[in-house]
């Protein structure tokens, strides 16, 4: 820790000089944002030496006008905190080996973006990757902290300790179907028909019949998972409306295996990209080339942002079910710092920063104002997407700080907020497996997923002969030694919290 002097004149620094998050969602931030406000020490007689903290983090494409935003940010950051930050964004396909080889080599790095989809957030814990937060967060990041719901702090935690700090922004997963705006509209599909995944056909046979080179449906091979809630599951396998709490082996059940073959049949028919076992992510190869892509985080204004993300094109949106938050949804998009930190209390004051300074936010989340975007009105910008520089701004801090884009209702904030707080709850929200017992099993069971699950999740192979295959070799993983240790541990869960 920095010598106490240092912590007191951050605490009362920061309640001068970062500027309050705003509490309403879609409170635009002002114009003028960080002006007038005292810089933090920016000499070593002050209390803080100057310091440089490398950033890692996730981005669809890295820009060309990277190097100017990483400058314009360090006006900033070295005003506030005495400290220059390199950026690092690596692509979303190529994050997880990168990092995971970073981190394994005990490369010297500061803050670091995780997922439970990208760098697992989960794995790395228990691996040491990350510093436990607690009384960084409490000394270098209170308003941070306050601003986030408890529940979320509480998906973070392994063993009462908090490991990442949540980029904060809708906690809910709603699963559903993006078709393209000018498809649905040329062949005049009802969009209301579709109240499965199965009903999605028609749509997918008109495009194959009628558009040469558009893929129907865009699937990734790491992307696409079996999405439980889909079938009336949650994620530790029990069924929603099981007072039992009887966990199941998911790939054992007859709605995995009806997924599959639904998946399998659509590959056959041409309606999946011959490449998705193999593709990462849908990047600008394949932008206007797909009719249709499987989504988990259907959140109010998501067509818009899909549309930035998607080279410009139109969207509509199909839920097939309702919004819910379990842990894993809370644990999406967060921020986390490195084991290996020559600086982790600077390293945190940036954290609180990003979070809390609408001005570095945004700066992060769309560049500078005239060259790569133009505000609409106070809350709502139009990015230019050949502007040099586009990011996903929610692998940077607290959404609700930002701007709107174009064709995101003025009202997306405080709906997000009203999802956040009205989604369902799945029945074992806040559970989380100690797999200290099962390791090793756990290790085996995650190589065979990684050789399966591409190929049966995008329909390449015939689950007919290789379902069979899989369910044996997980079986020979220890997935039933793994099974028997959830069930004993929920049971316990439930019990403790009077569910049973």
């Amino acid at each position: 820790m920095l010598k106490r002097k240092f912590s007191i004149l951050w605490s009362i620094v920061a309640c001068t000089a970062l500027l309050t998050a705003c509490s309403g969602g879609g409170t635009p931030p002002a114009d003028n944002a960080g002006e007038g406000t005292a810089p933090v020490a920016e000499t070593e007689e002050e209390g803080l030496a100057p310091v440089e903290l490398i950033w890692y983090y996730g981005i669809s494409q890295v820009p060309p006008d990277q190097q100017l935003i990483e400058d314009e940010v360090n006006k900033i950051v070295k005003e506030r905190i005495n400290a220059t930050v390199k950026l690092q964004p690596i692509d979303f396909g190529s994050y997880t080996t990168k990092l995971n080889t970073a981190s394994a080599a005990g490369e010297k790095f500061d803050l670091v973006w995780t997922a439970n989809w990208a760098f697992n957030y989960d794995e790395n814990v228990k691996k040491g990757a990350f510093l436990a937060l607690n009384e960084l967060l409490d000394t270098y990041a209170p308003k941070t902290k306050e601003a986030i719901p408890s529940f979320t702090w509480d998906a973070t935690k392994y063993q009462g300790e908090i490991y990442a700090v949540p980029n904060y922004q809708t906690v809910t997963s709603r699963y559903g179907i993006s078709l393209l705006k000018s498809l649905v509209d040329k062949y005049g599909f009802d969009t209301a028909s579709v109240k499965t995944l199965a009903d999605l056909e028609p749509f997918l046979k008109q495009v194959k019949d009628n558009e040469p080179g558009m893929i129907p449906l865009m699937l990734t091979g790491p992307g696409t998972k079996f999405e439980p809630f889909m079938y009336g599951y949650d994620d530790s396998g029990v069924k929603l409306d099981d007072k039992t709490f009887k966990t199941n082996l998911l790939e054992s059940t007859p709605e995995y295996k009806q997924h599959l073959e639904l998946i399998r049949d659509w590959f056959e028919k041409g309606y999946i990209n011959e490449d998705a076992s193999t593709v990462k992510q849908i990047d600008s190869l394949y932008n206007g080339k797909y009719a249709a892509s499987l989504e988990s985080a259907m959140k109010p204004g998501y067509e818009a942002e899909k549309k930035l993300n998607n080279g410009g094109y139109d969207v509509v949106g199909i839920p097939l079910t309702v919004a819910t938050t379990r842990r894993t949804s809370n644990i999406t998009t967060m921020t986390a710092i490195s084991r290996t930190s020559e600086n982790p209390e600077r390293a945190m004051m940036l954290i609180e920063l990003v979070n809390n300074d609408p001005e570095l936010y945004n700066l992060l989340s769309f560049g500078m104002e005239g060259k790569h975007y133009t505000k609409l009105d106070d809350k709502t910008v139009k990015v230019d997407p050949n502007g040099g520089y586009t990011a996903q701004n929610w692998v940077f801090g607290n959404v609700f700080n930002g701007y709107l884009v174009e064709g995101q209702a003025a009202n997306t904030w405080e709906e997000t907020k009203k999802l956040n707080e009205s989604a369902y709850v799945q029945p074992t929200f806040g559970f989380q497996l100690d797999d200290s017992a099962v390791k090793a099993e756990y290790a085996n069971i995650a190589a065979v997923k990684a050789e399966y699950e591409p190929l049966l999740m995008t329909g390449t192979v015939d689950p007919a002969k290789y379902l069979p295959e899989y369910l044996e070799k997980l079986k020979n993983a220890g997935a039933d030694k793994v099974i028997a240790e959830l069930q004993k541990q929920l049971d316990a869960w439930a019990a403790e919290n009077g569910k049973k």
